[in-house]
């Protein structure tokens, strides 16, 4: 994202993420617990509402003022991957979802008063092969009845409500392999311990994972969002907005990793002279630079359709390619100006740069991204 738009917005959002300095987020990282202040805090002042129409009490706002959002967040040294879900999930009931389920959960979740920050699409011998999904939703009377697994759904220890992909047709008996998904409402609090099991992963970040067991789950039918069968499609723009807000939040990975280069180059001597004056260490601080830049015009870019209502798919993909790769970068040449201070917790990179490295692999690997910009795109035989 351009760093001069929405400045009111980047200016209050830097001032929030003062209050959470390192300390706090390390704190958190050794425990792996969740940032429950830093969320509170976020929702109270209207951050995390910011696309919710202002008829539901939100901000009414597009995604690039979201973006912007996020971006800060990281920039600051924050982590937005605790709640940024709420942005992009609400989406498909705002888009999809019937005038009663807007009014008894948007103005919710606006307040704060629920969460919604679980996406429950993926399964372990699925992955991102979407519509190989096996989770089953089967239609009882008044109720669904939910039998399946997920795995790497973030948050769902921290949230109220869960956005789930589930079949409602076998794949088999579908017309197409994207038919016969349909995307139910689940409400966590009563569903644990009633048909739904979830186990945390411990992982190399502080991201919340875990794996979902559903077991003859009952969810009302009324919780049913759209149309039976039409689920593939309705989470689609969820995904693109999704790629597009991650991407933003590379941005923010990346400009704080060139900060801290850039800083520490100038200010650390060696050889009585500022390690920046090396071309060996300026010149890939300046490249960083270079490639992020491109990257948030490809951000920018990719928002600017979504909020316009334009086919978006391939932009919010090359944008988060893009910006992970030169978050990534970025962040391998901070490591690399701060030497073993690089790898000191009290400097805060090396918690970043564990965090960045998560978007070349979710919410789609770079692999998948080359696939549909191959297939897709340029029009070459498919690979899979």
């Amino acid at each position: 994202m351009s760093e001069q738009s929405h400045p009111e917005i980047r200016e209050a959002v830097r001032k929030l993420c003062a209050g959470f300095p390192g300390e706090y987020w390390r704190a958190l990282d050794r425990e792996r617990t969740y940032p429950t202040a830093f969320v509170k805090t976020l929702t109270e002042a209207g951050f995390l509402s910011v696309l919710i129409p202002e008829e539901y009490g939100g901000s009414g706002l597009g995604l690039s003022a979201a973006t912007a959002v996020l971006e800060e967040i990281h920039r600051s040294g924050c982590n937005g991957g605790a709640c940024h879900a709420q942005m992009y999930t609400m989406g498909t009931v705002l888009k999809h979802g019937s005038k009663a389920q807007k009014e008894a959960y948007l103005p919710k979740i606006a307040s704060g008063e629920i969460r919604l920050q679980a996406f429950g699409v993926t399964e372990p011998t699925a992955g991102t092969d979407t519509t190989r999904i096996s989770t089953f939703a089967r239609r009882v009377g008044d109720k669904y009845v939910v039998n399946g697994q997920k795995i790497w759904i973030s948050r769902a220890e921290h949230s109220d409500l869960m956005v789930l992909l589930v079949r409602t047709t076998a794949r088999e008996d579908a017309a197409r392999p994207a038919d016969g998904m349909s995307v139910l409402l689940v409400d966590m609090r009563t569903a644990v311990g009633a048909g739904l099991t979830i186990r945390p992963i411990r992982t190399m970040l502080n991201h919340a994972t875990t794996e979902l067991f559903f077991d003859n789950l009952e969810v009302p039918a009324e919780n049913l969002v759209g149309e039976e069968g039409k689920g593939f499609r309705y989470i689609l723009d969820g995904m693109n907005a999704e790629r597009i807000l991650i991407a933003s939040e590379c941005i923010g990975d990346g400009r704080f990793f060139i900060d801290r280069s850039s800083a520490y180059a100038k200010a650390r001597s060696v050889f009585g002279r500022a390690i920046g004056e090396n071309q060996g260490v300026q010149f890939p601080i300046a490249r960083n630079y270079v490639q992020l830049s491109a990257a948030a015009l490809a951000v920018d870019h990719a928002a600017a359709l979504f909020d316009a209502g334009q086919p978006c798919g391939t932009e919010a993909n090359m944008a988060k390619m893009l910006a992970s790769e030169a978050s990534w970068a970025a962040a391998d040449t901070c490591i690399q100006t701060h030497g073993g201070f690089g790898f000191a917790e009290e400097y805060d990179i090396e918690r970043k740069f564990r965090e960045t490295r998560l978007y070349q692999v979710a919410p789609i690997s770079t692999n998948l991204i080359l696939s549909h910009v191959g297939t897709h795109v340029l029009g070459m035989p498919k690979s899979f």
